[in-house]
C-alpha cells in the first residue's frame, strides 16, 4: 500500500501565509527566519561588549534620543524648537527665583511672636490679683456657650439640629403605671404616664416594679443558657457555699439537672452529696438525709458519702449510728475512724474508737497521732508511743514525741534508734541538738557536724535555704547555740569547690541581711561566717557593727568591733566606732583613740575625735593641746575650723579670729567655712563692715566656692538696704547657676517687701522653677505663695515634679491638711516626710509644732504622741535643713540634746512664712 504525496511539500510558501493561522496561531519568528546565529555572532563579535554597555546607559535617560533617532537628520526646526524651549525654561527660571526673594523679604520684615505679646506681657504685670481671678477660663467659656445653645434650642427646637429630641431616664410614674397594667413592656412611650388620681410616688411600688424588670432579665438570660454537660464535682464545689446556691435561681431546675446526674451515674459520688447540699440549702434536711441514705447505699465504698451522711444527721446517736455502718463497710478508711471517734461524747468512747481503728489499720501515723493525744496520762501516752514507732518507724513525728516525753538518757537513747530508722531526716538531728542545749550538756557543733556527713552520705543533704529555716527556727525558740551550730555546720552548702572566699563571703552577707529583720541570732553568725571568710573586707565588719548596735547589747558591739581593729588595724571609722561604743566611759574612749593614734599615728579624723572627747568631757586645756599638735603637724582645713570653733564655744574671740585668719591664710581655695566664722565672729563684736568686707574678700577671691557665703553676705546687707542684697543675690545666680538656695533668698526677699514686691516675687519664683524645676523647696515655696484656692493644685504640681520622697514638698502638703483640720492626714505626711529624708530636721520640726498645737481631748494620747516623735527625732539624730543647723550650730545652743535643739527650732518655725 502507496502512501500519498502531498503536492505542495518542497515547494515555497505563498506570500503573506502564516503557518497555523487556522489553528488561532498569530504569528512567530524562528531563527531559520532571520539568519543563522553564527553569521550575527560573527559580524558583531568585534565590538559586542562596547554596543552592549552603551545601549544600556543609552535607554536609562527617557530624553535621551541618541538612541532612538540618531539615525534622524537634525534640520532648522529642530533647532528652532530647542531654542524656544531653553527660553521659556530660562523664563521659569527667572519668576521662581522672583517669588523666593518676595518670600524672603516678607518674612525678614515680619516680626516675631514675642514681638507682637511683648507689650501685652509689659500689661500684665500690672494687673491685681483680682483680675487675675476675674479672668473665666476655657472652660468657663465653653459652659457658656453651651448653656446659650441650649437656651436657643429650647426657645426654638427646629433652630437646635434635632437637639430638642433628648434622651432622659425613664420617670418613676412610668414604671407605676406600667406595674398597674399589670404587665411590663418593652418599649416606652415619648409621653410620660401620670397617674390619674395624680397622687404621688410610691416608692415601694417602684422598687417592686424593678424587681419585675430584674425578674424578667433573669429568667431570659436563664432560658437562653442551655446546659448539655455538667461537670459534678465542680457543681459540688459550687455548692460549698449558700451564697452559690442563690445565684442559681431556680431550685427545680437545679433538683432535675442532679436527678439526671444521679440517674445516669448512680455510683458518683459527688452528684448525690451535690443533691443532698442543694436540699440543705433550701432548709428541707429531711428530703437531704433521704438522698444520702440512698446514696450510702448506691456508693458504700465512698468516704466522703459517709463523711457528708455522719454530717447531715443530727449529732448523737443517728451520726454515730451512720458512722457505725461506715466503718464496717470501710474498715481501712482512716478519716472515717477519726470522724467516729470525734462523734463521740467521752473521751473513754473515743480511745476505745481510736484503739479499735489501730487495730484495723495499725501503720496510720494519724490515728497513732489520734490516739496519743486522746491520753490524759503522760505514761500511757509513752507506751503508746513506744508501741506506735515500732509499728511505723518510718514516721518521725512519732520519734519526737516520744523523746520529748522521756528524761534526758532515755530522749538521747529514742532520738539514735530514730537515726537509725530514719537516716535521711534532718529533723531528728535537730532535735538531738536542742536536747542538747537545752540539759546543758554535749557539744552541739560537733553534734550538728556529724549530722551533716550523715546526711550527706545518705544521699539527703538539705538544701540552703532549708538550713536557714531551720537555724531561724531555732534562734527563735530561744537556742542560740544551735542555730549557730546550724549555720556552721552548713556553711558549705549550696557552694562549689571552686567558689572564692569573697564570693562566700558575699553570700553569707546577704543572707545575714536578709534574716537580720526577723532573727538577728541568725545574722550574727551569718557575719561571723562572712567576717572569717574575707577578714578584710571593711563592709562586712561594719554591717556586723550595724547589726549589733541595732539588735545586740553594747557588749555585742563592742566585741565586734575590737575583733574588727584587730584585722585591720589602719581602718580609722572602726576605730572611732569603737571609742563611741561606750559614751557614758569617758576613759574608756580615751583608751581606744590612744590605741587607734598608736595604729596610726597621722591620721587627723582619730585626732579630732579625740579633742571632741576631751570637751565633750570639759577636759578643754586637752582639747586645746591636741589641736595645737594637729596644726604643727600641718593642719588640714578641718583642723583650723575646728581650732576656731572650740575658741568660739570657750568665749576666746581673739583666738578664733586668729584661728580663722591663719586657716584661711594658710589655706586660701577650700576654706570658705573659715570666712563664714570669722565674719559671724566680727558681726558678734559689733564690727558690721569688718564682717561685711571679709564675705566680700572671700567672694572676690573664691565666688563659685559655695552658696553659703553668697546666703551670708546678702543676709548682712538685708539688714542695711534690700537693694545691696537683691544685687548680691543676682550676682550669686551668676556665678553658682542653678542653686535653689540662692533663688529661694531672693524670693523670700521680695516677699518680705510686700506690696509691689510680691509680683517680683512671683516672677522670681517662675524663673526659678524653670531653672531648678526638681528642687522641693521652691516648690514648697510656691505652695505657700499661692492663693487659698490654687494651694492643693499647686501642692499636686509639686509632688509630681519634685517627687512624692521630697521633705519640704511632703512638710508643706502636711500643713496644709493640718490647716484644714484634718490631723490623720496630716500626720500621714509628715511620717511621710520624715520617712523620706530622717536628716532634715524641719521636718521634724513642724511635725512637732503640728502635734503641740493639734486640738485634742485627751491629753495623754497627745503627750505619748509627742515623746514618740521626740524618740523617733532623736534616733534619727537629723543634721540639716533650712532653720536646723543655724540653731544647732549656735555657740549658745552647745551641750544641748536633740529633743531640746528640736524644741527650739519648733518655735523658730514661727518666724517663717505660714499659712493663711
Amino acid at each position: 500500500m502507496y502512501a500519498v504525496t502531498k503536492d505542495f511539500l518542497g515547494k515555497p510558501a505563498p506570500p503573506g501565509y502564516v503557518a497555523g493561522l487556522g489553528r488561532g496561531a498569530t504569528g512567530f519568528t524562528t531563527r531559520s527566519d532571520i539568519g543563522p546565529a553564527r553569521e550575527a555572532a560573527a559580524t558583531t563579535n568585534k565590538d559586542s561588549t562596547s554596543k552592549s554597555e552603551d545601549q544600556s546607559e543609552r535607554f536609562k535617560d527617557a530624553e535621551n534620543e541618541e538612541g532612538l533617532f540618531s539615525g534622524m537628520p537634525y534640520g532648522a526646526d529642530d533647532e528652532e524648537a530647542d531654542l524656544v524651549w531653553t527660553q521659556i525654561d530660562a523664563k521659569m527660571a527667572q519668576r521662581r527665583d522672583g517669588k523666593r526673594k518676595d518670600e524672603n523679604l516678607v518674612k525678614s520684615d515680619a516680626p516675631a511672636i514675642e514681638e507682637h505679646l511683648r507689650s501685652a506681657k509689659r500689661q500684665l504685670q500690672t494687673l491685681t490679683a483680682d483680675e487675675w481671678a476675674a479672668i473665666p477660663d476655657v472652660a468657663q467659656l465653653a459652659e457658656t456657650a453651651a448653656r446659650a445653645k441650649r437656651r436657643r434650642v429650647a426657645a426654638d427646637p427646629r433652630r437646635g439640629n434635632n437637639l430638642g429630641e433628648r434622651m432622659v431616664q425613664v420617670p418613676d410614674s412610668a414604671l407605676v403605671g406600667v406595674l398597674a397594667s399589670g404587665g411590663m413592656d418593652d418599649s416606652i412611650s415619648a409621653r410620660p404616664v401620670v397617674p390619674e388620681d395624680g397622687a404621688a410616688t410610691d416608692l415601694r411600688a417602684l422598687g417592686q416594679a424593678r424587681d419585675a424588670v430584674l425578674r424578667m432579665k433573669l429568667d431570659a438570660a436563664g432560658q437562653a443558657t442551655s446546659l448539655k454537660s455538667t461537670d459534678a464535682a465542680g457543681y459540688l464545689t459550687s455548692l460549698s457555699s449558700e451564697s452559690a446556691l442563690v445565684g442559681i435561681g431556680d431550685l427545680a431546675r437545679a433538683r432535675k439537672l442532679l436527678k439526671s446526674v444521679t440517674q445516669a451515674s448512680p455510683t458518683h459520688a459527688a452528684g448525690w452529696i451535690a443533691a443532698a447540699r442543694l436540699e440543705e440549702a433550701a432548709r428541707k434536711p429531711l428530703q437531704a438525709r433521704t438522698i444520702i441514705d440512698e446514696a450510702c447505699e448506691r456508693c458504700p465504698r465512698s468516704e466522703d458519702v459517709w463523711l457528708e451522711a455522719a454530717r447531715l444527721h443530727p449529732k448523737g446517736t443517728a451520726a454515730r449510728a451512720v458512722l457505725s455502718r461506715a466503718v464496717r463497710a470501710l474498715p481501712q478508711a482512716v478519716r472515717v475512724w477519726v470522724a467516729a471517734a470525734d462523734a463521740e461524747t467521752n473521751d473513754t468512747g473515743r480511745r476505745r474508737v481510736l484503739r479499735r481503728a489501730l487495730e484495723h489499720v495499725p501503720t496510720s501515723v494519724a490515728l497513732w497521732k489520734a490516739a496519743v493525744g486522746a491520753e490524759p496520762d503522760p505514761a500511757d501516752a509513752r507506751v503508746l508511743l513506744a508501741h506506735a514507732v515500732e509499728t511505723v518507724p518510718h514516721s518521725v513525728d512519732l520519734w519526737l514525741a516520744l523523746a520529748r516525753l522521756e528524761p534526758y538518757a532515755a530522749a538521747q537513747r529514742v532520738l539514735n534508734r530514730a537515726r537509725r530508722a530514719v537516716p535521711t531526716s534532718a529533723d531528728v538531728w535537730i532535735a538531738a541538738a536542742r536536747l542538747e542545749e537545752q540539759c546543758g550538756s554535749g557539744d552541739v557543733a560537733l553534734l550538728l557536724r556529724k549530722a551533716v556527713a550523715s546526711l550527706t552520705a545518705n544521699g539527703a543533704p538539705p538544701t540552703r535555704e532549708s538550713w536557714l529555716t531551720l537555724a531561724q527556727q531555732a534562734a527563735n525558740d530561744g537556742l542560740p547555740a544551735t542555730c549557730r551550730a546550724i549555720i556552721a555546720a552548713s556553711s558549705d552548702a549550696g557552694f562549689d569547690a571552686d567558689d572564692s572566699a569573697a564570693d562566700r563571703a558575699a553570700a553569707y552577707a546577704a543572707d545575714a541581711v536578709r534574716l537580720g529583720p526577723t532573727s538577728h541570732e541568725a545574722a550574727r553568725a551569718l557575719y561571723s561566717l562572712a567576717v572569717d571568710a574575707a577578714p578584710t573586707n571593711i563592709d562586712l565588719w561594719k554591717g556586723a557593727a550595724a547589726l549589733e548596735q541595732t539588735h545586740g547589747s553594747p557588749k555585742d558591739l563592742i566585741d565586734v568591733l575590737e575583733r574588727a581593729v584587730q584585722r585591720l588595724p589602719q581602718a580609722e571609722t572602726l576605730w572611732l566606732q569603737l571609742a563611741e561604743a561606750d559614751p557614758n566611759n569617758v576613759d574608756w574612749g580615751r583608751s581606744v583613740l590612744e590605741r587607734a593614734f598608736a595604729a596610726n599615728p597621722e591620721s587627723e579624723a582619730i585626732v579630732l575625735a579625740a579633742v571632741a572627747l576631751e570637751a565633750d568631757a570639759g577636759q578643754y586645756a586637752r582639747a586645746v593641746a591636741l589641736l595645737e599638735r594637729a596644726i604643727k603637724s600641718g593642719g588640714s582645713p578641718r583642723v583650723w575650723l575646728k581650732t576656731a570653733v572650740l575658741h568660739r564655744r570657750l568665749g576666746n574671740t581673739n583666738e578664733a579670729l586668729d584661728a580663722a585668719r591663719r586657716g584661711r591664710e594658710r589655706h586660701p581655695d577650700s576654706a570658705y567655712k573659715l570666712w563664714l566664722i570669722e565674719s559671724q565672729l566680727l558681726q558678734k563684736t559689733g564690727d558690721i563692715k569688718a564682717a561685711r568686707q571679709t564675705l566680700s574678700q572671700a567672694l572676690t577671691q573664691s565666688p563659685r566656692s559655695s552658696a553659703e557665703l553668697w546666703l551670708a553676705a546678702a543676709a548682712l546687707d538685708e539688714q542695711s538696704s534690700a537693694t545691696r542684697a537683691r544685687a548680691v543675690l543676682e550676682r550669686a545666680r551668676v556665678h553658682i547657676p542653678r542653686n535653689p538656695l540662692l533663688w529661694l533668698a531672693a524670693i523670700r526677699l521680695e516677699s518680705t517687701t510686700g506690696g509691689a514686691g510680691i509680683p517680683a516675687a512671683q516672677a522670681l519664683l517662675a524663673r526659678a522653677l524653670q531653672e531648678c524645676p526638681k528642687a522641693g523647696c521652691l516648690w514648697a515655696e510656691s505652695v505657700l505663695m499661692a492663693e487659698r484656692p490654687r494651694r492643693k493644685a499647686q501642692s499636686v504640681d509639686a509632688l509630681k515634679n519634685a517627687g512624692a520622697q521630697d521633705p519640704f514638698v511632703c512638710s508643706v502638703v502636711a500643713r496644709l491638711f493640718a490647716a484644714e483640720r484634718r490631723p490623720d492626714k496630716a500626720r500621714a505626711w509628715f511620717l511621710r516626710a520624715t520617712a523620706a529624708d530622717p536628716d532634715c530636721g524641719d521636718a521634724w520640726a513642724w511635725w512637732l509644732r503640728f502635734e503641740s498645737n493639734v486640738n485634742d481631748d485627751n491629753e495623754e494620747d497627745k503627750k505619748s504622741r509627742i515623746e514618740k516623735l521626740v524618740a523617733a527625732c532623736t534616733k534619727a539624730a537629723p543634721r540639716h535643713g533650712q532653720v536646723w543647723p543655724a540653731i544647732a550650730k549656735n555657740p549658745d545652743n552647745y551641750g544641748l540634746s536633740i529633743s531640746q535643739i528640736l524644741h527650739l527650732v519648733a518655735e523658730a518655725l514661727a518666724l517663717t512664712r505660714q499659712l493663711s
